[in-house]
């Protein structure tokens, strides 16, 4: 046996209209909080996932990014260069030079996943969106294009107090100071130099020494004296 309904409220006849005029009425009262864009420039959170930029120092051209994308947008090419030995006697490495690197974003879905799957953090989120063009063709951003979007990619946010500092950043400071410690060392160095006096020419005077017990003077001459002795007096010997 079915079990009955539970009673209706009767609804009053025009309650619903009521209530929609009484939030127009309270809307109306209130300030307009529309943006007038393009006039005004919204406030996007640093997170906001707007343009992908590429930093190019960072690509290794080891494709990833391009093989983990659910669309296919990410277009890579490159070549192999023959690097010569660091130290005499060792071998040739082989690199990759990235020759293209393009993003279509008309395909793309901004599922980050490039970004997250890049393990040299060459990839990064812009906030920027305004780049809308009236050709598609357009919207295929080639490596100098990606390379202006990392200008406008927010900083990092500061990490906690606690947290350890990361390896990167103790590696580059490490670094950082062995160079200027031998920066310093070289100037020293080269300041040392500069300060010792030169070494005196040969065949100059010295200057004259003063003979304390006889009072004479006596010219120092160094290097050899060139020229014909004079003559002694035989009266000299005779006396």
């Amino acid at each position: 046996m079915a079990e009955p309904l539970p009673p209706t409220r009767s609804r009053i006849p025009g309650s619903g209209l009521a209530k929609g005029l009484a939030v127009t009425l309270r809307t109306m009262t209130k300030k307009t909080v529309t943006a007038q864009y393009p006039d005004a420039q919204p406030e996007l959170p640093p997170r906001s996932r707007g343009v992908i930029g590429l930093f190019e120092e960072n690509c290794t051209v080891c494709m990833l990014c391009a093989r983990e994308c659910p669309d296919w947008c990410i277009y890579i090419d490159s070549h192999k260069e023959t690097v010569p030995p660091a130290a005499p006697g060792g071998r040739e490495r082989s690199r990759n030079v990235l020759d293209r690197f393009a993003i279509d974003f008309s395909l793309c879905m901004y599922c980050g996943i490039c970004i997250e799957v890049c393990p040299f953090d060459a990839l990064f989120w812009s906030p920027e969106f305004e780049y809308a063009e009236t050709d598609i063709h357009e919207l295929t951003h080639e490596r100098d294009k990606l390379r202006e979007w990392m200008w406008t990619v927010p900083a990092p946010p500061a990490l906690d107090p606690g947290a350890e500092e990361p390896k990167e950043l103790a590696a580059a400071r490490k670094t950082a100071d062995k160079l200027a410690a031998e920066a310093a060392e070289l100037a020293a160095r080269t300041a040392e130099q500069a300060a010792q006096p030169e070494p005196p020419a040969g065949g100059t005077t010295t200057g004259p020494a003063t003979d304390e017990t006889t009072g004479t003077t006596a010219g120092t001459t160094s290097g050899t004296t060139s020229g014909t002795p004079e003559p002694s007096d035989p009266q000299d010997g005779a006396s």
